[in-house]
């Protein structure tokens, strides 16, 4: 039987316009089914910080080798939260990474806060000896144990230096009374508590507006937060402590991470630890420009003596406190790198 024209013209036509849409529907089709894996990575630091251009690099090399299975996507400048709220996030996979200081992680793994003992690294020479040595391979253990999983390669945040709007530090007695922004960490209460100054426990995206309105005095933080986050707008003196080496490390939720195929994960991982090794570099030579960059800005530099900082710790008993709460393993990794501390 014969069709007739007008609906043999209808099917053409219905056949001619399906076969015109498929190659453009063929690509987002595929590219959908592509990301089988699209995982959020949140930080706390601005988007010009070098965490966060090793990260964009790091995206794009994973998916690049998983061939778009794997899609990074990155929350700088606590977009999802305060550091509180995301560490909450990531252990019920809300958030899949996250990028945390040891000293803050502290308050769920106490044993992760060892690194930022006051006082105790001279360098970075010793810092990534114990670090990518047994005392970090000591921490990762413990944040394992709190159902987290950290990369081997912690990344780095710098030397922690005190800002004042007031006056600079120049010795420990400078230290007494003066309204002191730190992060919520029990670490940093005690170890400024101990040196008669007033920590006052505030997350880093209230920090800025703490310093214009007064709220406290100073803070302190390594030289590229320092400038990334300008306070050198809200600050009049840097003083070059040194008093603390903070890192952050790479935290994965397990049930996320574990769910990942060997392969994808293991390409996650080696990027990850690859980009965690340029940053480093990256904040190493930051450092080296900053203090003149900072100071073209406002702000005074000084470089006090460590030495009668850590002796005021040791007689207010700060270093026998903390190696009694890490216990004898925890600190004798930590003093077979920095020498004798309590």
């Amino acid at each position: 039987m014969k069709l007739k024209p007008a609906m043999t013209r209808r099917r053409l036509l219905v056949g001619a316009s399906l076969t015109l849409l498929a190659p453009a529907a063929a690509p987002r089709i595929a590219r959908a089914q592509q990301a089988q894996w699209v995982y959020k990575y949140a930080n706390n630091l601005p988007e010009t910080h070098p965490m966060n251009t090793r990260a964009r690099e790091m995206a794009a090399a994973i998916k690049q080798e998983t061939n778009g299975r794997f899609d990074l996507q990155i929350f700088p400048n606590s977009q999802l939260g305060s550091d509180t709220d995301t560490l909450s996030q990531i252990r019920s996979g809300g958030v899949e990474f996250f990028t945390l200081s040891g000293l803050i992680l502290s308050t769920l793994v106490p044993a992760a806060s060892i690194n930022g003992m006051g006082f105790a690294f001279p360098d970075y020479g010793t810092v990534w000896k114990a670090m990518d040595g047994d005392l970090g391979a000591y921490i990762r253990a413990q944040i394992a144990k709190a159902n987290l999983t950290a990369m081997d390669k912690i990344w780095d945040n710098g030397f922690r230096q005190t800002t004042t709007s007031t006056k600079p530090v120049q010795t420990p007695d400078d230290f007494r009374g003066m309204k002191l922004r730190v992060p919520v960490s029990p670490l940093w209460t005690s170890m400024f508590k101990a040196l008669d100054a007033s920590p006052a426990s505030i997350n880093f995206n209230e920090v800025y507006s703490a310093l214009q309105t007064k709220i406290v005095d100073g803070q302190e933080n390594p030289l590229a937060i320092i400038s990334t986050a300008k306070l050198y707008e809200v600050q009049k003196f840097c003083s070059l402590t040194n008093h603390m080496w903070d890192g952050f490390w790479f935290l994965a939720n397990r049930r996320a991470w574990e769910g990942l195929p060997d392969d994808v994960r293991g390409i996650v991982a080696r990027n990850i630890d690859a980009a965690g090794l340029k940053e480093r570099d990256d904040v190493a030579k930051l450092n080296a420009t900053l203090q003149q960059d900072l100071a073209a800005k406002g702000l005074v530099f000084n470089r006090p003596d460590p030495v009668p900082f850590r002796d005021k710790l040791r007689a207010a008993g700060f270093y026998t406190e903390w190696k009694g709460k890490y216990g004898d393993e925890a600190w004798s990794l930590l003093e077979k790198s920095v020498g004798k501390l309590a």
